[in-house]
C-alpha cells in the first residue's frame, strides 16, 4: 500500500513538473497563443465553409484564411504606419518652421473653445514668455527634452516592434490552428471530460458561446463604428480619417471612447472656418457612430451568451485591468463559466425544498 501511494504521488509530481515547465517554456508567447485561438475559433464556421467548397483540403483552406486574417490584421496597420509617417515628416517640417520663425501667440480659436479655452490661452502664453518667442529660446529648451524625448520613442518603437513580432506569431499559430484545429479540439474535450465528467461538455460550450458573442459583439461594434467614422470623417474633410478610424475602433470598448476622437474634429472643423461641417461632424458622431453603440453590442452579445449584459460589462473592464487586452474576452467567459456553475449549484440546493415534503405512504 505504501509503495503505491509512493508511485501515485512521484507521477503527480511528474505531471506537475511537466505541465509547469511547458507553461514555463510557452509564458512569453501565451498571449499570442490565446488570440490566435480565440480568432480561429470566431471563424471556424467561416474556415469550415471554405474547406467544403475546396473539397476537405485542409491546408488550402488553412492557408486562405490566414491570409485572410494577414488582410485584415497586417494590411491596416502597415497603412496606418505609412500615414503616420507622412504626418511626422509634416510634423517635423512645422516644428521646423517654429525653430525659425520663434514660438507663435496663441490661436484665437483657443479662445473660443467652451469652458477650456481661457486655460489653453493662458498655458500658451506662459510657455511662450517662459521660453521665448525667437527660435533660439525655443531650441535651447528643447534641447534639454531631448533626452526623455529620445526615451519615449525608443520606448515606442521597442512596443511597436514587440507588436508586430506577436501579430506575426498569431497569424503563424492560426494557419496550424485552422489546419489540425478539429483533432485538437476533440482532444481536448475528451480531457477535460475525463478530469470535469460529463458536466465539462456544457461548460465547454458556454465557454464558446460566450467568447463568440464577446468577439462579435465588441469587435462587430468596433468596426462598425470605425466603419462610419471613417465615413463621417472623409465627408467632412477631416485629415486622417483612416487614422482617426482606427483610434475609433481601439477606443470602443471604453465607455465614451468615441467621442474622444469625434468630438476633437468636429472643434478642429469650427477653428478652420467650417461651422456647416463641424455641426455636422458633431451630429454625425453623436447620433451614428455613439449611439450604434447601445443598440449593436447588446444585442450581438446577447446572441451568444445567457449572461446579463451588467456581468458582460464587469469582465470586459475587469478583464482588461486584470489581463491586458486579452481580458476583454477572458474575463466574461470566466464569469459566464462561473455563473453557470453558481446557478447549476443553487438549482440543485433549492430543488428539494421546491419539491414540498413527500407524500404519506398509504
Amino acid at each position: 500500500m505504501g509503495t503505491l501511494r509512493l508511485e501515485t504521488t512521484l507521477t503527480v509530481a511528474a505531471i506537475a513538473l511537466v505541465v509547469g515547465g511547458c507553461l514555463l517554456v510557452l509564458s512569453p508567447f501565451l498571449s499570442a497563443l490565446l488570440w490566435a485561438v480565440i480568432l480561429t475559433f470566431s471563424t471556424w464556421g467561416l474556415h469550415e465553409r471554405l474547406l467544403h467548397k475546396l473539397g476537405g483540403r485542409a491546408t488550402l483552406a488553412a492557408l486562405v484564411m490566414t491570409l485572410g486574417l494577414v488582410t485584415v490584421l497586417v494590411v491596416p496597420l502597415v497603412a496606418v504606419t505609412l500615414t503616420l509617417g507622412d504626418n511626422l515628416r509634416n510634423l517635423t517640417t512645422a516644428a521646423r518652421h517654429v525653430l525659425d520663425t520663434g514660438m507663435p501667440a496663441a490661436p484665437l480659436w483657443f479662445s473660443r473653445v467652451p469652458l477650456l479655452g481661457a486655460s489653453f490661452t493662458e498655458y500658451w502664453d506662459g510657455l511662450r514668455e517662459a521660453h521665448g518667442a525667437n527660435g533660439d529660446d525655443l531650441l535651447a529648451w528643447l534641447e534639454t527634452q531631448a533626452a526623455p524625448i529620445s526615451r519615449w520613442l525608443l520606448a515606442r518603437g521597442l512596443a511597436f516592434g514587440q507588436a508586430l513580432l506577436q501579430l506575426t506569431l498569431v497569424v503563424l499559430v492560426a494557419f496550424f490552428l485552422y489546419r489540425d484545429g478539429a483533432a485538437a479540439a476533440v482532444r481536448l474535450r475528451a480531457g477535460i471530460e475525463r478530469l470535469a465528467g460529463q458536466r465539462a461538455r456544457g461548460l465547454l460550450d458556454l465557454a464558446g458561446q460566450t467568447v463568440r458573442g464577446v468577439v462579435y459583439g465588441l469587435l462587430g461594434t468596433a468596426l462598425a463604428q470605425a466603419l462610419l467614422a471613417v465615413i463621417g470623417f472623409a465627408v467632412a474633410g477631416v485629415p486622417g480619417p483612416m487614422v482617426l478610424g482606427l483610434l475609433i475602433f481601439g477606443l470602443s470598448i471604453i465607455p465614451f471612447g468615441p467621442p474622444l476622437v469625434w468630438l476633437p474634429a468636429s472643434l478642429w472643423l469650427l477653428h478652420e472656418g467650417q461651422p456647416g461641417w463641424a455641426i455636422f461632424m458633431f451630429v454625425w458622431g453623436l447620433v451614428l457612430i455613439s449611439s450604434i453603440d447601445n443598440v449593436l453590442r447588446p444585442y450581438l452579445i446577447s446572441q451568444g451568451t445567457t449572461l446579463p449584459f451588467v456581468l458582460v460589462l464587469l469582465g470586459v473592464i475587469g478583464g482588461l485591468l486584470g489581463f491586458g487586452f486579452i481580458g476583454i474576452f477572458l474575463g466574461p467567459t470566466l464569469l459566464a463559466v462561473g455563473f453557470a456553475m453558481l446557478r447549476e449549484w443553487t438549482r440543485n440546493q433549492t430543488a428539494p425544498a421546491l419539491e414540498g415534503p413527500a407524500p404519506p405512504a398509504g
